[in-house]
């Protein structure tokens, strides 16, 4: 197995994009970050793809514009060794060492991302390791998410991170932002009483909150309990897509929302743990942002001013 970087784009400091050729030909991207001041080995975030484009299309992704096929487990394995490798070889002495699926494609639609999650205990000596799936939830998939519940509690109880893509509380804006058949709320919520054991992480609904979007906190209190399941909303970062269909961000700089703080309030008040993450504002001219996608910006004629600031290194 080996991955052909052709081009790296970022700072040391904050996040680094990779552009690179797996071994069957897919141009992939993918990104490792660190968070300061945290050194390195405290926190270390690597988000891998997943497939050679991505066929859901979301509304404020830049990654949904083509589509060519799902990725080999070696192609993804292929990410995470270069990685890896260049830092610490196959000991990854990092307390937290989270490896989010996450980059482009829609983990759930690939049944080699499991494959990956089996075999990760076995190349890697990472006693912090953490891995995150983050998921539209699509429709069909039910055996796939019955064997990744299986994974976890053969491998990961304890130490994973489950994501489920909400965007909105209501179901027919949900269809536009995410335009393909997934499951409904109440699906979501019976996946998540089976899969959070004792001592598991609760999992988390995330919103990409544009000002656009119909938050209804009744709708959370109605399907989702305190108890397994957190909310964390996070910035419409500045993409193409988000432009493009007129999207505003309504979390700013500082973490204070626009229009929906009673949504979070009223989260809060019925005992949900509620995350309002920002992240490094640098991130966005680096490219290394959820819905963010460097070989967009790079064939753009016209090119966005708010982000994809990139600094290439040789």
């Amino acid at each position: 197995m080996k991955m052909e970087v052709i081009a790296k784009y970022g700072k040391e400091q904050v996040a680094y994009v990779y552009l690179g050729k797996t071994s069957r030909g897919a141009l992939v991207e993918f990104v490792e970050s660190v968070q300061p001041p945290v050194p390195r080995k405290k926190k270390w975030v690597l988000i891998v793809s997943t497939m050679d484009g991505c066929p859901v299309g979301c509304k404020m992704c830049d990654a949904g514009g083509y589509y060519k096929r799902k990725l080999a487990k070696e192609e993804i394995l292929e990410q995470i060794l270069f990685l890896v490798n260049q830092r610490f070889d196959r000991h990854v002495p990092v307390e937290k060492f989270k490896i989010q699926f996450a980059r482009v494609g829609e983990p759930a639609l690939n049944d080699a991302v499991l494959d990956v999650l089996e075999e990760l205990p076995t190349v890697l000596d990472a006693p912090g390791l953490l891995p995150s799936i983050s998921t539209v939830a699509p429709f069909g998939r039910t055996e796939w998410f019955e064997r990744l519940f299986e994974i976890k509690e053969k491998h990961y109880r304890g130490r994973f991170q489950m994501q489920f893509s909400i965007h909105s509380t209501d179901e027919l804006q949900r269809d536009e932002i995410i335009p393909v058949k997934k499951w409904n709320f109440e699906e979501i919520a019976r996946y998540g009483e089976k899969f959070v054991k004792e001592g598991d992480r609760k999992i988390t609904l995330n919103f990409a909150l544009a000002s656009e979007n119909i938050v209804n906190a009744g709708v959370i209190k109605k399907y989702f309990s305190p108890d397994k399941f957190l909310v964390k909303i996070t910035p419409v970062n500045p993409t193409y897509k988000a432009l493009e269909n007129g999207l505003k961000s309504d979390v700013l700089g500082d973490g204070s929302l626009v229009k929906h703080a009673r949504f979070v309030q009223e989260l809060k008040d019925a005992g949900f743990e509620v995350i309002i993450s920002v992240g490094e504002l640098e991130e966005n001219k680096i490219g290394s942002n959820c819905g963010q996608y460097i070989q967009r910006h790079l064939k753009s004629q016209f090119k966005i001013s708010e982000g994809y600031d990139l600094v290439r290194e040789n």
